[in-house]
């Protein structure tokens, strides 16, 4: 089974992008983040056309979130249980025996915001949902754009005392860990200064000046069965693309 996540950054601007992209990586399944479009405006039709089903929430100009898979899912939700939330950014389903959670966590602007602490309050209720559905599905992926860098070698080295890297967003990142939950990039030896995020500004993509804020962590049953995770930079380097570039699993069963 091979899953991906991809922050897409708007949806209706990088739909070619991503039916290309469906037809050369064939995933079983794909979480999305920052769709920008509200339901009505989904391009379901496409996508089933292509061979994959959607499970979706999304808003009007920000956030939103979705899942594609080639098989039927099953036990949706949307947002985090029990946490008052108008902003869209979370949606889990069923695939198989595959837990998939798919989130769009908060940016939190800068450290000590109204935005920061928004972010840490969602991070707490995410995982104590997560430990919860941990305990009903031992088997489980939580795949999106975390908007934390969990080392200082998932940032540039001139990325310091920053938002993404500041010490309560690597302390929840490590509490999301304590749950049972590895971080899947890093069961395999990558390159030096592999990122998933690269700002448009600054030639940044050029220069190598990212973060690496894409991530999917899996369950301990699910680690014997994954067999590679890597980023994929081609998207990154395409005309009009998203900030971001996907990043994929490949798991045994």
């Amino acid at each position: 089974m091979k899953i991906a996540t991809w922050n897409v950054n708007s949806l209706k601007v990088r739909l070619p992008h991503l039916l290309d992209w469906l037809a050369a990586e064939q995933p079983d399944a794909v979480c999305l983040q920052e769709l920008k479009l509200e339901d009505k405006a989904f391009p379901q039709a496409e996508l089933e056309a292509v061979g994959y089903q959607a499970v979706f929430s999304g808003q009007k100009t920000y956030n939103g979130v979705a899942i594609l898979s080639r098989q039927a899912p099953a036990e949706v939700v949307r947002g985090i249980p029990g946490f008052d939330d108008e902003q869209k950014r979370i949606i889990a389903e069923t695939i198989g025996d595959v837990r998939l959670i798919c989130g769009y966590f908060p940016n939190g602007q800068a450290v000590g915001s109204d935005k920061f602490a928004y972010k840490l309050d969602w991070l707490a209720a995410l995982t104590a949902w997560v430990k919860d559905e941990l305990r009903q599905h031992p088997r489980l992926v939580l795949a999106g754009d975390f908007n934390i860098a969990p080392e200082d070698r998932d940032a540039h080295p001139g990325w310091k005392d920053e938002i993404h890297v500041s010490v309560p967003e690597r302390d929840a990142f490590r509490a999301l860990e304590l749950l049972g939950l590895t971080d899947a990039f890093r069961l395999f030896d990558q390159a030096a200064n592999s990122f998933s995020w690269w700002d448009y500004r600054m030639n940044a993509f050029a220069r190598n000046f990212g973060l690496r804020i894409d991530h999917l962590l899996i369950s301990d049953p699910l680690v014997a069965d994954c067999r590679r995770c890597w980023v994929d930079t081609a998207p990154r380097q395409l005309e009009r693309p998203s900030d971001h570039a996907p990043v994929l699993i490949e798991l045994t069963r």
